[in-house]
């Protein structure tokens, strides 16, 4: 899907070089893979103390039984 976009020259070009991409595109896209993921991983972070954990669960017992 082809799609304009109005970005800074200067932010492109810093981008490229910095990651050190032969393209434009390819900073683009490294850049929107780069944030998906951080997203991703503060959703996560989010999730840290709103789990309800089993204290009497024995994960070494479990490891025992194979």
């Amino acid at each position: 899907m082809a799609t304009n976009l109005a970005i800074a020259d200067e932010l492109i070009e810093e981008a490229r070089q910095i990651g050190a991409h032969k393209t434009k595109k390819a900073a683009v896209i490294e850049a929107l893979e780069e944030y998906i993921q951080r997203r991703k991983q503060m959703r996560i972070f989010d999730m840290f103390g709103t789990i309800d954990y089993d204290t009497d669960y024995d994960y070494k017992a479990q490891r025992r039984r194979q």
